[in-house]
């Protein structure tokens, strides 16, 4: 099979992967697909609570079909038992696979290339490809393996002066910018803001999209002090460990909560949809954030930037 053709099914496999986004956790939300003489055969994704998992929803969808078919996976097949399941590894090792393509490594311990080297002994081909659309479908999984906490993405909306606060009795961004933030809601695991934009707006921090409240993520509050009924509270930003499983975070708080986690190191993602109105005033101001500031910024390179009606999204990663 040749390389474009593996990045390609890998590539369809990390897209499937997102509809068990954030539903899957505490497990991670994995994509498989079953490919026989170029057509797909079986497909599979994590479900709600982690079960089963992606390999064996492909597997029971395509059943004795599956023989000498190629298995293409975001996450290396798991190796450790469970009481709420078999080990991944085994189920593929004994599917009489002609093939098995994996785009990332397992970093978990009880998995970390056993689960290659398990289906490699009963005699199937296995190629590791370290996948770039793999990865990302899998960044707050390896976020939470690599450094104990969530992927955290700052979202803010910002006026053409860097100012969060719209005019009195109006919204800063319009109706398709607002829609696309719900539908990232529905991608986290928790969403945070602090006190000030808890009392300022009462925000429901629900998804409020058709078929998708089910996803509303937890909300929790940044503060020292106790959080009103349905929240949880976070003392510090330094203290996102103790959102585990959580691993997607959406901070949505005012200027000092977004300056909080960025002087402390903790945004992987900024989600800035930019307002073309100017409002000027003393509200509050993130002028760091400015277009041509960021541009030059040796930390944050820009990953994504599209229109969104009259706002524009403009999305950076950290280098």
């Amino acid at each position: 099979m040749s390389a474009d053709t593996d990045n390609r099914w890998l590539t369809a496999a990390a897209a499937l992967a997102g509809r068990g986004r954030p539903l899957s956790r505490p497990n991670p939300a994995v994509g498989a697909i079953l490919v026989k003489d170029g057509k797909v055969i079986g497909r599979g994704w994590t479900q709600a609570g982690g079960r089963p998992h992606a390999e064996a929803v492909a597997l029971a969808a395509a059943g004795e079909a599956a023989q000498g078919a190629t298995l293409y996976v975001t996450l290396e097949p798991c190796a450790h038992q469970s009481p709420r399941g078999p080990a991944c590894a085994d189920l593929v090792a004994s599917a009489d696979l002609a093939r098995v393509v994996v785009g990332c490594h397992d970093p978990d311990p009880r998995t970390a290339g056993a689960g290659i080297e398990r289906i490699r002994a009963a005699g199937v081909p296995v190629e590791l490809i370290d996948h770039p659309a793999c990865r990302a479908s899998l960044s707050g999984f390896l976020t939470r393996c690599e450094h104990g906490r969530p992927e955290v993405t700052l979202k803010l909306a910002l006026s053409a002066d860097c100012r969060l606060a719209p005019p009195r009795g109006q919204w800063l961004t319009g109706e398709i910018a607002r829609a696309h933030t719900h539908a990232w809601r529905a991608k986290m695991d928790a969403i945070l803001v602090g006190r000030g934009t808890l009392e300022a707006d009462k925000p429901r921090l629900d998804v409020r999209l058709p078929g998708l409240a089910e996803r509303s993520p937890e909300r929790w509050l940044l503060t020292r002090g106790t959080a009103p009924e349905g929240w949880r509270a976070l003392p510090s930003p330094q203290d996102i460990a103790l959102l585990a499983p959580a691993q997607y975070l959406m901070v949505e708080g005012g200027a000092a909560t977004a300056r909080a986690f960025l002087e402390a190191g903790l945004v992987d993602r900024m989600m800035l949809y930019r307002a073309p109105q100017t409002v000027g005033g003393q509200g509050a101001a993130l002028p760091e954030l400015a277009t041509d500031i960021l541009a030059a910024s040796p930390e944050w390179q820009r990953a994504d930037s599209r229109p969104l009606g009259n706002d524009r999204l403009d999305v950076y990663e950290r280098r």
